[in-house]
């Protein structure tokens, strides 16, 4: 197993975990679960490889992937009730997902030589899209949307950090930095409350 195929399977294991937290929240059934987890799973890689025309789709070529993700909802299923707070389990392994996610987007698009550009945005995309996808369906607020928390720019940073180590450091290295970079700066957001400036509105001139 290579070390992207590491980072895609626990991406796959601990973001379909945080799907099964959501369903949990939305009283779901087991097939339920398994949907929601398998959907947030595989979305951003999904998304990732279809931009990349990767074929086939990493799930599609080894759908051991969806194994993994019904086996992370099952687990939730029959554990969800022990956590006091589902809401905070979900945001802290989302967060622990995000960082292992946006190095598997950013080193699969390297692998195929693609524009540095196209690292960066892949590497966001795969991190951001599957939760994004999950909590639309659950017509909740989006973590990656949540105003005065840093997600989108966690994922910028650390594979815009990958980037910059890939020039001198060995490829596993660099991914590890990126790793770091994106958790560090989710979980300041979470604990210290970092965040960019937001938009406020002001009454018109005359």
């Amino acid at each position: 197993m290579t070390l992207l195929d590491f980072l895609d399977y626990a991406s796959v294991f601990i973001f379909a975990l945080t799907g099964a937290l959501v369903a949990s929240r939305a009283q779901l059934d087991i097939v339920g679960f398994a949907f929601l987890a398998s959907l947030t799973a595989v979305g951003g890689g999904t998304v990732r490889d279809v931009v990349l025309d990767r074929n086939p789709v990493f799930w599609i070529a080894e759908p051991t992937y969806i194994g993994v993700a019904v086996v992370a909802a099952v687990l939730v299923f029959f554990t969800a009730h022990i956590f006091e707070s589902r809401l905070k389990v979900l945001t802290w392994l989302d967060a622990c997902a995000l960082s292992v996610a946006v190095p598997a987007g950013t080193g699969v698009a390297l692998l195929f030589n693609h524009h540095p550009a196209v690292a960066l945005l892949m590497g966001v995309a795969t991190g951001c899209l599957g939760g994004l996808m999950r909590d639309v369906v659950c017509n909740e607020v989006p973590l990656v949307l949540k105003q005065g928390e840093l997600y989108v720019t966690a994922a910028f940073a650390g594979s815009g950090a990958a980037l910059v180590a890939f020039q001198f450091l060995p490829a596993g290295m660099a991914l590890l930095i990126c790793a770091a970079v994106t958790f560090t700066l989710r979980a300041g957001s979470l604990i210290f409350g970092w965040s960019l400036p937001v938009y406020r509105s002001r009454p018109p001139r005359r």
